[in-house]
């Protein structure tokens, strides 16, 4: 096994997981009790969806615009998965899991290795790594409450934000204009749109073609 790949993944993992005693205080706070609180964990299993999910129903949503919200929110794991399948090459019963662990940081982990083997790789030990720590984290912050204050003030709140920097930035030697563009069409739509809507957006610009090689 490529020691770089599991450093890198385990890495990741615990940057990202940790942000999970967040969602866990988050969704207590929010009204919902420890079991509901890892259900979604478990089961929906995606940061962003999960915070949009809390965050309707702490403003006093309603469930069907929590639900709409977290929707949103998880669409861009599904283009993940178009890209991860030739990728991860999973059968039967393993294409359920493949698709649970289907997540930004396992198809970042993934794309930032130079073979295929240790694409696969990347992919596996990141989604299980992230799973772990972040359903671990959860229950903590469940259980804990607000008695840890603001995930803020102990930096989890960019730890996996810097993570996931850290792994594109390489790739960005060559599209940095590209990226310009879809941070720019981020940062000035997020004042207008609902939360989750301006990722799409930058999204979207990123298939803009600016010429130059093919």
């Amino acid at each position: 096994m490529n020691k770089q790949v599991l450093s890198t993944s385990l890495s990741v993992g615990i940057a990202t997981g940790l942000y999970g005693v967040s969602f866990g205080a988050i969704g207590v706070a929010a009204g919902l009790d420890v079991l509901s609180v890892m259900i979604l964990s478990l089961f929906m299993f995606s940061g962003g969806s999960q915070f949009a999910f809390v965050g309707v129903l702490a403003a006093g949503g309603a469930p069907i615009t929590a639900i709409t919200s977290a929707w949103l929110m998880g669409i861009r794991n599904s283009f993940y998965a178009l890209r991860l399948t030739s990728v991860v090459g999973p059968r039967g019963l393993m294409k359920l899991l493949a698709a649970q662990l289907s997540i930004d940081e396992s198809n970042a982990v993934s794309a930032a290795q130079e073979t295929r083997r240790d694409q696969k790789t990347g992919f596996w030990l990141t989604g299980i790594a992230v799973f772990v720590f972040w359903n671990i984290a959860t229950l903590v912050g469940a259980l804990a409450g607000n008695l840890m204050g603001s995930v803020e003030q102990w930096g989890l709140d960019a730890a996996a934000a810097a993570a996931f920097l850290g792994l594109l930035w390489p790739r960005l030697k060559d599209s940095w204009q590209l990226a310009l563009l879809g941070a720019i069409a981020a940062i000035a739509t997020t004042p207008f749109l609902p939360a989750g809507i301006p990722i799409l957006v930058a999204a979207a610009v990123a298939l803009i073609p600016l010429g130059g090689k093919k």
